[in-house]
């Protein structure tokens, strides 16, 4: 079998199981978002937290209990941190240093991942469990709770409450994400992932000496950090090493996983609203941006020129053997458009133009399908834009979902659009001026700059992948990139909650003959337009002196 026929089999048998899946999970995330009822461990919860789950939160409120929780995720998984060489089961490593501790709690508590450490030689079981294992639950977790507040704020008129966020909190945990990853954990653990808590071991007997790992409850682990579109892994080489990622039919199996709920949130989307059509509409945006970056991936790596890459049928320099150039594509793709940084390739190995597609997917706002409960969010402010688009074509007063979109709603809307392209071109300018970080390149010219523009890209959209030539591990780096991670995640929810807040209040305005219908393929095709034209003119300049010059070249 050919690598290229391998690849597209490999592609048309993740969209059929996201297919199968599809409607059934939608259906089910909807009513656990619906319900007035809560089970017996959820009221063991809220008594624990002293938390009331049927008292409705208008915006402000319920962005108060967002914040609230992650500044005391950000403080606990800093201590912990900090603590871990006094703390049991820590293998022998020391306390992590302030300023990496810091970009690891932000990093995680973010539903970003980025990780400036080797794992296998600096978290302790303690840590990896008690600490970013449970962030990648209840990050993933509020990340899917905002989503739902804007799709109420659709849903509902003439009032400005929107749920409750601690019962959508522990709901999303318990009713969602720990049944799922439970089963698929099994999954993995059956494929040959390991899950224990053993200690640093030798294995084998290598020229020069022995190679030492240590184990961990690593198939648990690597089931949420791809469910929860989170990312960081127990080891270094992320889901490229072979005790995390051991097969193609589990690398396959993780991009699933990273997937799922993305795309089926579109169906939640749709029932909630009470129009399935219109989450068809947004799902087919999503599925034709993903599938068109798919294609081009596959396209740049398989077909490069040059004597190398054509003895090798393809770019095979920085990409597993065992998954290949069909796999590995594939899951760059999935991971860049959504807000994972999972890796199982080098990305920084990928052709100058692959590297630039792994690099614009993060710039679209990872909204195709994109993160856990962000990528519904993000695109449905970019839907918000293209129906304002369409109503200045038309002279006419956009409306979305019977909502009037007005001056509130629109600079609402802008300003979210504008946040993590400004601290992606800043914080990469000033990067580039100043000396000493210019220092952690490993390369110079075009590629160098993509090192530093992708590592910025990857923070300020909450993804978390990185080129992999970039020392990260530095006091700049450590500082700069936290600080973009936590403004990438946090102050769009601000706009997304206040925008929740105003379309609540709003009274429904009737369909007529000139409303645009939002369920429409003309709507899809406007809505990728203007996706792809609004990154184009943000980004493109920044895009051409780094992956297009290297491409081109």
């Amino acid at each position: 079998m050919s690598p290229v026929l391998a690849g597209v089999l490999q592609l048309l048998a993740l969209m059929a199981a996201l297919a199968l899946a599809y409607v059934p999970l939608g259906n089910y995330m909807a009513r656990v978002y619906s319900s007035d009822k809560h089970w017996r461990v959820e009221k063991w919860i809220y008594k624990g937290i002293g938390a009331d789950p049927d008292t409705e939160m208008r915006w402000p409120a319920y962005l108060r209990g967002v914040l609230a929780f992650s500044v005391i995720g950000v403080l606990f998984l800093y201590a912990l941190q900090r603590l871990q060489g006094v703390l049991p089961g820590s293998l022998g490593f020391s306390s992590i240093d302030p300023d990496q501790a810091f970009n690891t709690a932000a990093s995680f508590v973010a539903n970003t991942n980025w990780q400036s450490y080797y794992g296998e030689q600096a978290m302790g079981h303690v840590v990896q469990t008690a600490g970013l294992a449970v962030q990648n639950f209840v990050s993933a977790a509020v990340g899917i709770a905002v989503a739902v507040a804007l799709v109420r704020g659709f849903a509902r008129s003439r009032t400005g409450e929107l749920g409750n966020f601690w019962a959508d909190l522990v709901r999303g945990t318990v009713r969602v994400l720990v049944p799922i990853a439970a089963v698929a954990a099994v999954v993995l653990v059956a494929c040959g992932v390991i899950q224990n808590f053993s200690g640093i071991h030798e294995v084998g007997q290598f020229t020069g000496g022995t190679q030492e790992w240590n184990g961990g409850a690593v198939a648990s682990q690597e089931v949420i950090k791809e469910l929860g579109t989170n990312g960081g892994g127990y080891f270094n080489a992320n889901s490229a090493h072979p005790f995390e990622n051991p097969t193609p039919f589990t690398n396959l199996f993780e991009i699933f996983l990273i997937l799922l709920i993305p795309f089926s949130l579109t169906r939640t989307f749709g029932v909630m609203v009470g129009s399935v059509k219109q989450g068809y509409a947004i799902l087919a945006t999503m599925g034709t941006i993903w599938l068109g970056f798919v294609s081009l991936m596959m396209w740049t790596e398989f077909a490069h020129h040059g004597p190398a890459f054509e003895l090798a049928n393809g770019a095979t320099e920085g990409k597993e053997v065992r998954f290949g150039i069909g796999g590995s594509s594939i899951f760059a793709v999935s991971t860049t458009l959504t807000s994972t940084g999972a890796v199982d390739s080098f990305h920084s190995s990928f052709t100058g133009l692959g590297g630039g597609i792994t690099m614009l997917g993060m710039m679209l706002g990872e909204i195709a399908p994109g993160g856990v409960g962000s990528g519904l969010y993000g695109m449905l402010i970019m839907a918000i834009i293209a129906v304002f688009i369409a109503g200045l074509m038309v002279g006419r007063t956009p409306e979305y979902l019977g909502k009037k979109i007005g001056t509130r709603e629109i600079k609402l809307a802008a300003c979210y659009i504008l946040v993590t392209p400004t601290l992606v071109l800043v914080f990469t300018a000033f990067a580039m001026a100043l000396p000493t970080p210019a220092n952690s390149m490993t390369n110079s010219g075009a590629h160098g700059f993509s090192e530093i523009l992708y590592a910025y890209t990857s923070a300020s959209n909450n993804n978390g992948s990185a080129f992999a030539g970039l020392n990260a591990d530095t006091q700049w780096f450590n500082t700069t990139l936290g600080i973009a991670m936590l403004l990438g995640r946090f102050v769009p929810m601000v706009f997304v909650l206040a925008l929740a807040g105003s379309l609540a209040g709003q009274q429904p305005v009737p369909a007529t003959a000139g409303t645009l219908r939002t369920e429409k393929p003309l709507f899809t095709g406007l809505l990728v337009g203007a996706i792809l034209i609004i990154t184009g003119l943000t980004y493109f300049p920044a895009l051409a002196l780094g992956p297009l010059a290297e491409g081109l070249a």
